[in-house]
């Protein structure tokens, strides 16, 4: 019977994994780092390197040879490719890639015999691409923001944010408007991914079109008079809106043992394809998602918006909408608090919290290393109410993971309160995390079977643009694996804190 592929490409790595409705099966899957496996393209942790912090691209070409290479480890690892019969994908939210007139003639002609990156290069009209973690575009936020006032968060679903794709737009224009007047086609991640798949130029789907500020999710198109304010010209630069499938996959892709012309489904976003991936496309149930930035995200009954402007309504795949928290610091910033405590990640998951009382005395700190975006502060540096550096390591370790449970909190009160969370990402194999988000929000803690939940959702998504339902793949594929409840003894502790944490996200730096 049919298998299913999903491909994840996210900050730091590229993903594939292929599932087997019939039997409720993983049939396998095959990862590529992009530190590691493709260092020619100088992105430790997927970045480019800059001397102004603020700025955060990555090269577009590393995204093409990773897509060569993970496919090509899918094969070599005995999947029976011919037995795919869809594709689906998913990509890092909000990055944006630049391509010239050519690109559409590159695409169709793309031959077995060379690699992606090298047929492609030719059409990037810009040979970097901004990324989430940009925070650059304060001033074009600004004057997004004074055009558009609370319009551009009541229809976009978002204010103006800075990593967001179309204020990024807007500086391109503006600082080298003529390579910008030589873009004729701007994509995110996922659409010129899945553009490439198919030989021809791919929709945009609402999940990551929404995280643009320029998608208006009340009509589910573009907004002309926002797109025009953007950049000039900018409407016939933008690929159509779109769902289910968007077109057969390319002769191309036949080396690595798949059929050509197969569906392949429109690409979404990282976040929108972990919902689907977690099974909680329905209301009832929030995913926390502990990558390389920590989010909270959930279907919503009903579209609305944040009071504060820090969250996002997206598209939801499965249909309606989905709300978003993301946090930039989450995954990278934890490492680095590890490491300067000198702690293994044992002491980190385990031995820290046996150590210390929940709570921990008051002791929070937020690890900011980098700018934050929730709430946004462009400022970076640890903020704690007690001396940080000089603490023993299990304090640390408590102070930071407890002051990002009760920020996930305090950020995500607008979106509602859940009695059941399921949590995602490689930090989620934390016990002292999952404890502590248990007991922050008073909910019960669930883990799924499969990690790699955008990977996941995006092989799903394949299957439900193959008439498979989703219903019944959820019951299959995202099973609960572990349960961590909530101690009811913590409530009133984590409720004292709470205040707490909204103070310390106005201070200052340590040693500011």
């Amino acid at each position: 019977m049919a298998y299913y592929l999903g491909l994840d490409s996210s900050t730091q790595s590229m993903k594939a994994v292929v599932i087997d409705p019939e039997t409720g099966c993983v049939a396998g899957g095959a990862n590529v780092t992009f530190g590691t496996d493709l260092p020619q393209y100088r992105c430790p942790d997927g970045v480019l390197a800059h001397a102004d912090p603020l700025v955060k691209h990555a090269d577009p070409l590393m995204w093409l040879a990773a897509l060569d290479k993970v496919l090509e480890r899918l094969l070599k690892s005995g999947v029976d490719m011919g037995r795919i019969a869809a594709v689906g994908g998913d990509g890092q939210q909000h990055g944006s890639v630049y391509l010239n007139s050519r690109f559409e003639a590159v695409l169709a002609s793309l031959d077995p015999e060379r690699a992606l990156p090298d047929q492609i290069a030719p059409a990037l009209a810009r040979p970097s691409s901004p990324i989430w973690m940009d925070s650059s575009t304060s001033c074009e936020c600004r004057e997004l923001e004074a055009r558009f006032g609370a319009r551009l968060q009541a229809e976009t679903g978002s204010p103006a944010i800075e990593r967001f794709a179309g204020p990024q737009i807007r500086k391109f224009a503006k600082a080298e408007p003529e390579r910008y007047a030589q873009t004729a086609r701007i994509h995110l991640v996922s659409s010129f991914l899945c553009s490439v798949l198919i030989g021809r130029d791919a929709p945009i789907d609402s999940g990551d079109g929404a995280g643009m500020n320029l998608l208006n999710l009340r009509t589910l198109a573009w907004d002309e008079a926002i797109a025009s304010f953007t950049a000039p010209g900018l409407m016939d630069k933008l690929p159509p809106v779109g769902c289910g499938a968007a077109g057969g996959l390319h002769r191309y892709f036949a080396k690595y043992g798949l059929r050509p012309g197969i569906p392949v489904a429109v690409w979404t976003g990282d976040n929108p394809a972990s919902l689907v991936g977690t099974g909680a496309w329905g209301t009832g149930v929030a995913v926390v998602s502990l990558g390389t930035s920590d989010t909270f995200f959930a279907a919503l009954d009903a579209f609305r918006t944040d009071p504060a402007g820090c969250g996002h309504v997206f598209g939801n795949p499965a249909g309606g909408f989905m709300s978003l928290a993301c946090f930039k610091n989450g995954s990278l910033a934890r490492d680095r608090v590890r490491q300067e405590a000198g702690v293994d990640w044992t002491f980190f998951d385990r031995t820290a919290f046996e150590r210390t009382p929940p709570g921990n005395e008051g002791r929070l700190a937020l690890p900011w290393f980098v700018p934050e975006i929730t709430p946004p502060v462009l400022t970076s540096g640890v903020r704690a109410c007690f001396d940080f550096a000089q603490a023993a390591p299990e304090v640390r370790v408590r102070a930071v993971v407890e002051a990002q449970a009760l920020a996930l909190r305090a950020h995500a009160e607008w979106i509602g309160r859940f009695d059941t969370l399921r949590v995602t990402g490689g930090a989620s194999r934390s016990p002292g995390i999952r404890q502590t988000l248990a007991d922050v929000f008073q909910a019960r803690v669930e883990s799924i079977a499969v990690a790699d939940s955008a990977a996941l959702g995006s092989a799903m998504l394949a299957a439900h643009a193959d008439g498979v339902s989703l219903a019944e793949m959820t019951a299959h594929f995202s099973p609960v694996a572990d349960v961590c409840l909530p101690r009811a003894a913590n409530a009133a502790v984590y409720d004292r804190l709470l205040p707490a944490v909204r103070e310390l996200e106005r201070l200052p730096p340590a040693g500011a």
